[in-house]
Parts: C-alpha cells; sequence; structure tokens
C-alpha cells in the first residue's frame, strides 16, 4: 500500500471556507482503480495558521501515480488555484510506503 499525504497551512480564520472547499467537492476517487480510502485531517491551531492534511490510501505507489495522470486527477482539482489565499505557502506532499499494517 501506498499513502499520499498533503499538508495545508490554513490561515487563521478561514478555517470554514477551506473546509468547505474539502467537504464540499467531488473527489471522483471512487472510481479510480487502486484507492482504498481518503481522509481530511484537521491538526493543531498555531499562532498565524491551522494545519489540515489531506491522507489518501492507494494500493500501491503505482496507483497514485496512475491517478495523478488520470482525467479524474484533473476534474478532482479544477478550480484549486483559486483557493490558495485559504493556506500560507504551497502545501508539502509527502508519500509513503507502508511497511507494517496492524488491525483488530
Amino acid at each position: 500500500m501506498f499513502i499520499a499525504m498533503n499538508r495545508f497551512r490554513v490561515v487563521r480564520g478561514s478555517e470554514r471556507d477551506f473546509e468547505g472547499v474539502w467537504l464540499g467537492r467531488e473527489t471522483h476517487l471512487g472510481t479510480v482503480p487502486g484507492f482504498v480510502e481518503f481522509h481530511l485531517l484537521k491538526g493543531p491551531a498555531r499562532d498565524d495558521h491551522t494545519l489540515y492534511a489531506s491522507h489518501t490510501v492507494w494500493a500501491s505507489q503505482g496507483a497514485f501515480e496512475d491517478w495523478t495522470r488520470s482525467e479524474a486527477f484533473r476534474k478532482a482539482h479544477q478550480g484549486a488555484g483559486g483557493n490558495r489565499p485559504l493556506y500560507q505557502g504551497h502545501p508539502e506532499f509527502e508519500g509513503f510506503e507502508v511497511m507494517q499494517t496492524v488491525e483488530p
């Protein structure tokens, strides 16, 4: 499995708008081969921003990379540049190969 994460430093006072963009959008993930699950995470608030992360689980790194080149990816990210005023800097991408999974 592969986990793809983007961290966003959302400008204080813009949290509601940022959440509205993410919670109200069509992700187009449900039809993508290799997609396992998605989470939008809200982290700690700092003086000038609140930390958020998108966390997507994929069957493999190849499945994730295929998605980034797909029409579904383009549709999901259409107009994303218009939301830049909501966060500080660019989202920070982190990709992880899953080494161990523990389930109940």
